[in-house]
Parts: C-alpha cells; sequence; structure tokens
C-alpha cells in the first residue's frame, strides 16, 4: 500500500513537473510550421480574412435597441502611455484670410507615436519572432524608414463583427484581478459557461480584468504589471479562430510572464503566429457597469501606410 502511495505521488510530482516544464519551455514556432498563412502566402490581412458577409451579418443581428457605446479613450497629453511612447499636441493658429466675417481658424499639430497610444489595435508590423514576422515576411526586407511596405496596418480595413466581453474578474469573484494573475484556459471556458456564452469564427473576444479602474487614476500601476493570457490559454483562445483578441489593460497577455526569459510570448502567438488583431486599453466601464457581454463590434483603424497599429475609438452597438 505504501509502495503505491510512493509512486501515485511519484507519478503526480513527476506530472506537474513536466506540464510546468511545458509552460516553462515554450518556443516560438519556427517559419517552416507558420507558413504560409491559411490564407496564402501573400496575405497582410490575417484574421481580417474571417470577416465576409455571414459574420458581418451575424453581428448586425445583434442590434436592437439602437444603442451605441464607446469603447476607446480620448488622446490627450498626460494620458496613461506605456514606457516612454509620446503624445504631445500643439494648437497651431491658421492665417488664412479673415474676411469681413472675421473667420478665424485653427489646427494642430501632433507629435506622437500614433500607432501604439491610448486604446490601440497592434497590427502585424508591431511584433516579429527574430527577423520574421506574420507570415514570414522578413523584417530586413519590409521595415523602411518611412514605414512597412508590408503589412501595414493600412491592410486591416474596416472590422465589423460580433463581439465577446469575457468577465474573468467576476469569475474570480472580485472587481479586479491581481497583478501579475495567469488567466487559464480554464478560466475562459468557464467564464463561457457563467456567461451562457459560445465562441463564432471570426469573433472579437474583449477580455475584462478590472485594470480599467485604474485609468488615469493610478497610472503607474496601471502599466507596472498586469494580469492577462498565460501562453496556453491564448493558443487555446486562437484555435477557437477569432478576428480580434483585445482586453482592460495595456498588455492583454500577463506581465511580466511568469517564466521570467518569456519576453511577451502573448504577442508572438496572437499576431505572429496566427494574425490575430489585438486591442488594447478598451474602455469597458459601461458595459460592465450594464452587464453587457455580447454586442456588435466595429473598429475602423487609421490608413497609416506601412504603420505598426494605430490609435482607435472602438464601439459596440446592440
Amino acid at each position: 500500500m505504501l509502495h503505491a502511495i510512493v509512486a501515485m505521488a511519484t507519478f503526480l510530482i513527476l506530472g506537474l513537473g513536466g506540464a510546468s516544464a511545458h509552460a516553462q519551455a515554450w518556443q516560438p514556432p519556427t517559419d517552416e510550421e507558420r507558413c504560409p498563412s491559411r490564407w496564402g502566402a501573400d496575405d497582410e490581412r490575417g484574421a481580417a480574412n474571417l470577416m465576409q458577409p455571414e459574420v458581418v451579418l451575424r453581428a448586425a443581428r445583434l442590434i436592437q435597441a439602437g444603442e451605441v457605446i464607446e469603447m476607446g479613450y480620448p488622446l490627450f497629453s498626460g494620458m496613461p502611455s506605456y514606457g516612454n511612447r509620446i503624445y504631445y499636441p500643439q494648437i497651431k493658429r491658421t492665417r488664412w484670410p479673415a474676411g469681413s466675417n472675421m473667420r478665424g481658424s485653427n489646427e494642430e499639430i501632433v507629435t506622437t507615436e500614433l500607432g501604439q497610444i491610448g486604446t490601440q489595435i497592434d497590427g502585424f508590423g508591431h511584433q516579429s519572432i527574430g527577423n520574421s514576422h506574420y507570415n514570414c515576411f522578413q523584417m530586413d526586407e519590409i521595415a523602411t524608414g518611412a514605414g512597412f511596405s508590408r503589412l501595414g496596418i493600412e491592410n486591416a480595413g474596416g472590422l465589423f463583427t460580433r463581439g465577446l466581453l469575457l468577465d474573468v474578474a467576476a469569475l474570480r469573484g472580485v472587481e479586479m484581478l491581481t497583478a501579475g494573475y495567469e488567466i487559464t484556459v480554464q478560466d475562459l471556458q468557464d467564464t463561457l459557461e457563467r456567461q451562457d456564452l459560445t465562441f463564432e469564427t471570426g469573433d472579437a473576444v474583449i477580455i475584462n480584468t478590472g485594470f480599467w479602474k485604474l485609468w488615469e487614476v493610478d497610472n503607474e500601476r496601471y502599466y507596472r504589471s498586469q494580469p492577462g493570457l498565460g501562453v496556453e490559454a491564448a493558443e487555446w483562445l486562437a484555435a477557437q479562430d477569432p478576428m480580434i483578441v483585445g482586453s482592460d489593460s495595456c498588455c492583454i497577455e500577463v506581465n511580466p510572464n511568469p517564466e521570467p526569459n518569456l519576453s511577451s510570448p502573448v504577442h508572438q502567438i496572437l499576431l505572429v503566429e496566427h494574425g490575430i488583431y489585438m486591442i488594447e486599453s478598451l474602455k469597458i466601464d459601461e458595459l460592465i457597469d450594464r452587464n453587457i457581454h455580447e454586442f456588435a463590434f466595429i473598429v475602423q483603424p487609421l490608413k497609416l501606410r506601412g504603420g505598426t497599429g494605430s490609435a482607435v475609438a472602438p464601439i459596440a452597438v446592440r
């Protein structure tokens, strides 16, 4: 009996250790393993190709009340921003003839990283695996001083699909997940069950961590360390065929990663391996307050030719 108990304990320890080692041993796929993309060797749109008429019509059928809910934060000087990203607006008074009607005119000059500021969508030039981007476009071949010659965010186009808000914080019984909390596959599955939802091809999957409560309240804490998707959850989510994955946090993935040698691997899984767009720092307070979990989701990235991403102002319509 004792031998059996010892054997079982050894099995469990080895099994758990093996699972941990598997998670920690994650390596990005090789170019040969992930390319060409499912949409062909020249594709630059990735999961935006999932926006077929049936996907758009499915989302449109969710519009019943005619309500529009904004999901983007305003851009302004001093807003929360990651690292050394910048946003400096200046008002420029134009010098057009005033005419007898004394017309005045103003414009603005903005010095900024317009692709990676505020509520933002990450495109495929934003992240790579070594020298290799989505669909194995090579950085040293497509990166120019004026932007990327391939994979620019202008290729995404306007995106209209079904939005699902997964309230993982509520699942865990808290208003805000703790910094560094790794969202698991089980968390996602349990949240879907709790909210009586199922995934469909081309969805925009948005995760509530509760970190939206820190926006403009404690910006330093908002960017210091975040709860978010772990590697296994990201791989499982990518297998569900979403068009977009978003969150109220700045990074969508757990940051820093529990494995200290990994640097933002979920960005590589979603953007580089699968061509799935990421939208960070979504404003979801109204959706949470009103317990809205399903809606038509619309986002239009700026046509920044060769851009790595775009500041956006998405909307939920229901």
